[in-house]
């Protein structure tokens, strides 16, 4: 996809948001609103942010299935967090764990998505830019540890980016 379909997308992903976040819909401010995203969009492709990493449309098709896998884990995790915070059974373990995406974008994604859910934060990032990445992480307890080296979040973040998977 060309360069300037990339900036019209950006556009019109940042105006949406925009109008949907601001709720006033006066010419003024929508106005303000179009010269803010056009801006926006301006120094973002100043920046080479419209790239193919910077914007990745080619994940676009399949986000909204990730998203709702994660969200669901967040929330599961999140009831399993407070129950095991509330018993006071909590027996932190931190163990490395491989990232299978290509890009700086799907590790970035893997290692966020592993901090989001409850219970599990990722520390250290090693041979990002080699063959194995690995990622050291903290788990309040073995059971999250397990959860995150079963691999399903990594087959899922390596389907996203485009690598086959779930």
């Amino acid at each position: 996809m060309g360069r300037p379909v990339r900036n019209i997308v950006l556009f019109v992903v940042l105006f949406v948001a925009w109008l949907l976040m601001s709720g006033h819909y006066t010419p003024l401010l929508i106005g303000l609103g179009i010269a803010s995203c056009a801006l926006a969009t301006w120094l973002a492709d100043r920046i080479g942010g419209t790239d193919e990493e910077g914007l990745p449309l080619h994940i676009m098709a399949r986000l909204p299935a990730y998203l709702g896998w994660l969200l669901r884990e967040i929330i599961t995790s999140n009831i399993a967090t407070g129950r095991l915070i509330l018993a006071g059974r909590a027996r932190p373990v931190m163990f490395m764990t491989p990232a299978t995406q290509r890009s700086a974008g799907g590790l970035v994604t893997y290692a966020n998505s592993i901090t989001l859910t409850p219970g599990t934060v990722t520390i250290e990032v090693e041979d990002a830019n080699g063959d194995n990445p690995q990622f050291l992480v903290h788990a309040l307890d073995a059971s999250f540890a397990a959860d995150v080296e079963s691999g399903e979040m990594d087959r899922r973040v390596t389907a996203l980016e485009g690598g086959g998977g779930a």
